[in-house]
C-alpha cells in the first residue's frame, strides 16, 4: 500500500500494516475533537476509528484508497483548526451518560490525602467534573474517561489488586474509569456503581464509546 508519510507541522499520517493508518496529532486537544470530527465525519474508504493515547488508528477497507483516505484527513483537520470549524457539519446535541456511585471504595481516604482535600472535596470535584471516554482498552467495556480539569490526577497504587470487584469506579493518572468486570487492577477505588458497563444482551455492549460524555451522580 503506498501511502503519504511527509509529517506536517501538526498531523502525523503513518502506514500500519497492510490497510490501517496511524493518525498522530500534535496536540491532546487536537486529537480529542479530531476524533469527534471522524466519527461525525467518516472518511470514505475508512472502515473503523480506534482511538488511543495519543494516536487513531484507522482501519481501511479492502479498496480504500489509502492516498485519497489521508487527503481526506488533511483536509477534514485543517478545517477543524480554523476558526469556528468553518466548513464542518455542526456537531450532534450532546448526551450526557449519568452514573449513579455511591463513594464508598477503599481507597477513597488515600485519594483525599494525596490530593491534599477532604473526601467531600473529592466527591465534589469528581461529581462535578464533565468527564469524556477517550478510549476504550484493558477490558471489554472499560472506558479511560479524561477530563479538561487536572485536580482528580493521581497515580496509580504502588501494589495492584489482584481482583477488583465489577461495578467499581476508580482514578489512575489523570482518568477516571468504571471496573466492568472482576479483574486485576491498580487504579484507586473510589466508589461503586451498579450500572453495567458491559452487557453482551445489549445491541451495543459497552455502555461507553469514545467521545461519550459521563457525568457521576452521588447516590444517596
Amino acid at each position: 500500500m503506498s501511502v503519504l508519510t511527509a509529517p506536517t507541522a501538526s498531523l502525523r499520517i503513518l502506514p500500519a500494516g497492510d490497510r490501517s493508518l496511524l493518525v498522530a496529532p500534535d496536540e491532546r486537544a487536537d486529537l480529542v475533537a479530531f476524533v469527534d470530527l471522524l466519527r461525525r465525519e467518516v472518511p470514505t474508504g475508512v472502515h473503523d476509528v480506534l482511538p488511543a493515547a495519543q494516536t487513531i488508528l484507522l482501519t481501511l477497507t479492502e479498496l480504500a484508497d489509502s492516498r485519497a483516505v489521508e487527503a481526506r484527513l488533511r483536509e477534514l483537520f485543517r478545517a477543524l483548526r480554523e476558526p469556528g470549524g468553518s466548513g464542518l457539519a455542526a456537531p450532534p446535541p450532546e448526551v450526557i451518560r449519568t452514573i449513579p456511585v455511591r463513594y464508598d471504595g477503599p481507597d477513597l481516604t488515600d485519594v483525599a490525602a494525596l490530593l491534599g482535600i477532604s473526601v467531600r472535596a473529592v466527591i465534589a470535584a469528581h461529581t462535578r467534573t464533565l468527564w469524556r471516554c477517550a478510549f476504550l482498552g484493558f477490558a471489554p467495556g472499560f472506558g479511560y474517561l479524561e477530563s479538561a480539569e487536572p485536580g482528580l490526577a493521581v497515580p496509580r497504587r504502588a501494589e495492584a489488586r489482584t481482583s477488583v470487584p465489577a461495578g467499581s469506579v476508580a482514578l489512575a493518572d489523570g482518568y477516571s474509569a468504571v471496573y466492568p468486570r472482576r479483574s486485576p487492577g491498580g487504579w484507586q477505588l473510589i466508589g461503586t456503581t451498579d450500572l453495567r458497563l458491559w452487557d453482551l444482551e445489549r445491541d451495543q455492549p459497552s455502555l461507553l464509546r469514545p467521545g461519550t460524555r459521563v457525568r457521576f451522580v452521588e447516590e444517596a
